[in-house]
């Protein structure tokens, strides 16, 4: 980049030619996007009233919001907002629980991952990841919650990774995560319908843009309120396209697939240039209409039904009210001060044939007010994934096989949905990551030959999911399974013929059933174990096979010996022939 021009005194930037383009040429970018987003962010606003109150006026260019502002005016029920926090809680555990290694790392080259060197370099790469994807500084399960909760009420949730950093602006050796606001992020797709731009737009004080450009002379504007210690927010776009002009051959930014730039709105000028390697933004969309960038969330495709549960749920409130502070029908004959404390005596509320002159008018039926309600909670629930995981609760009793074929109409019905989730989300911010430790001196030496494939650009990598929900997916297998043996049970009580089994191969069935079902590998039998077992109860089959033929036999051999006059018996059982190669070492 050209340097910037600057003023008599060289404190103040004046933009140059190429930099005044840029900063024109994004801005004309960044207003573009702004139109084609205006539509769907006033759907967003809608949800976030009912569900998201905090995000309420975030979502256009513009907006301003008081720290502490009360949002939740418009809020009367609040199913849709549990709804939402039990679905971004179904996403985590299912896609990236904590708890588990949720992904691994192979090569695609099948003659790679022959190499046991190269599965193992794979493996503590993956383990260096979690390790530093968890670490307290990344602030990873609280970032990704977020992203999570933002699928749920508006569809889209982006996530920002990069290097982390000091106070002082300083790269530290390690990765950190944030979770963008809708309301700042503007993406673009390439003509395959991936994500591979967007522009960011954001605030800062003139102390925050000066701790994070400490080398950039501040605008005038900025450094006016920068000298006056003014906490006045100030408008910054951040724009991330692909490189255009790009020379593979140059290791600094004008040879990275990403080109970066900072821009601030007021002083219309660049603040910084770069790169990236890898798109540093995943955003995971978890529907997609025809023609739209943007997804559609479980809030937006139950819109109707969030609007018309808030309204049913003023009108419960207002029958309830009525009904438990009735309005009080009197009869018109001058008696008008009535008392209702308890105890108190009113006069003249009764006539001489003790008939009451007071009565209550009739309110609205509560019942049907809150089955309306309850059916349109229904809606919610099922368009927010809580219904699918009731069932243990309300069906405690089942057996196994029925757990499974539950689980298998679980992970079809979420697959669709959820599973794109690890292409969008984990499968972009996953080599991301890779790349980043790779840079920071993170990752252990390759093998050779995992090298050599490297050298000669064979080498690639894919993430190959083992979260809850890839396990799901596969307990259909389990439940084919299920479903062969038990009919080839019947078929075996009809013929008995044992043989029918043979088929299957009960070590690798029962290993693929307990490893789709989340069983920890330790608390498998290793091989050499299951030998032992089955060798110690083979051993014992035939102890006890020959404590229960010592009667018969020995009632034999005293048959034989009377029959043959005392004599030894003739069909004596032989000792066991020997082989011949060890006949010698008796």
């Amino acid at each position: 980049m050209a340097a910037s021009r600057y003023d008599i005194a060289g404190q103040i930037p004046i933009p140059g030619t190429r930099e005044a383009d840029l900063v024109e040429c994004i801005m004309h970018d960044f207003a573009e996007l702004q139109i084609w987003r205006n539509t769907t962010a006033t759907q967003w606003e809608e949800v976030a009233e009912l569900i998201a109150p905090n995000y309420r006026n975030t979502f256009m260019y513009g907006n301003y919001n008081w720290p502490g502002q009360k949002k939740t005016e418009r809020q009367i029920d609040c199913t849709g907002m549990m709804a939402l926090s039990r679905f971004a809680a179904i996403c985590d555990s299912l896609i990236t629980p904590r708890n588990m290694i949720w992904h691994q790392l192979e090569a695609d080259n099948e003659y790679v991952m022959k190499d046991r060197a190269s599965k193992l370099w794979f493996h503590n790469t993956t383990m260096a990841m979690f390790k530093a994807r968890y670490a307290p500084i990344a602030n990873f399960a609280s970032q990704n919650a977020q992203v999570f909760n933002h699928l749920g009420a508006f569809g889209t949730g982006p996530m920002f990774v990069d290097q982390a950093a000091d106070e002082g602006g300083d790269l530290l050796r390690a990765m950190r995560y944030k979770s963008i606001p809708l309301g700042e992020m503007y993406l673009m797709e390439n003509h395959q319908g991936l994500i591979n731009g967007c522009i960011r737009w954001f605030r800062l004080t003139a102390r925050q843009c000066k701790t994070k450009w400490p080398n950039k002379p501040l605008p005038q504007t900025l450094q006016s309120a920068y000298d006056a210690g003014s906490q006045t927010l100030f408008n910054f776009l951040h724009h991330i396209v692909p490189n255009k002009e790009r020379d593979a051959k140059r290791l600094d930014a004008k040879g990275m697939k990403f080109a970066s730039t900072y821009i601030c709105i007021e002083g219309k000028n660049v603040m910084q240039e770069g790169g990236y390697r890898t798109f540093p933004i995943s955003a995971g969309r978890y529907e997609q209409a025809p023609g739209e960038v943007y997804g559609r969330s479980p809030a937006m495709m139950v819109l109707p039904a969030l609007k018309t549960l808030n309204a049913e749920k003023a009108m419960f409130l207002k029958v309830g009210h009525r009904a438990a502070d009735p309005v009080l029908l009197t009869y018109d004959d001058g008696i008008v001060d009535y008392k209702f404390k308890p105890g108190s005596f009113n006069k003249g509320g009764v006539n001489a044939e003790g008939k009451r002159l007071i009565d209550t008018l009739p309110v609205g039926e509560l019942q049907i007010s809150k089955e309306m309600m309850d059916e349109e909670r229904q809606l919610i629930n099922d368009a927010f994934l809580v219904s699918l995981f009731q069932i243990l609760t309300e069906t405690p009793t089942m057996t196994a096989t029925e757990v499974i074929e539950r689980t298998n109409e679980k992970g079809i019905l979420i697959a669709p949905s959820m599973g794109r989730q690890f292409s969008e989300h984990v499968g972009v911010f996953v080599p991301r990551e890779l790349d980043l430790m790779d840079s920071m001196g993170m990752l252990e030496p390759m093998p050779p030959r995992l090298r050599e494939a490297w050298k000669a650009k064979e080498f690639g990598f894919h993430v190959r999911a083992t979260s809850p929900l890839s396990r799901a997916m596969e307990a259909q297998e389990a439940s084919g399974f299920i479903r062969s043996m038990e009919t080839t049970k019947e078929l075996v009580a009809v013929t008995q013929d044992q043989s029918l089994l043979d088929v299957y191969d009960m070590d690798v069935a029962q290993s693929e059933m307990a490893r789709i079902q989340g069983t920890p590998a330790p608390w498998m039998a290793s091989p050499q174990a299951i030998a032992r077992k089955r060798q110690a109860r083979a051993q014992a089959l035939a102890k006890q096979q020959q404590i229960q033929a010592a009667p018969a036999a020995a009632a034999l051999i005293k048959a034989q010996a009377a029959a043959g006059g005392g004599g030894p018996p003739q069909s004596a059982p032989m000792a066991p022939q020997q082989p011949a190669g060890q006949q010698g070492q008796q």
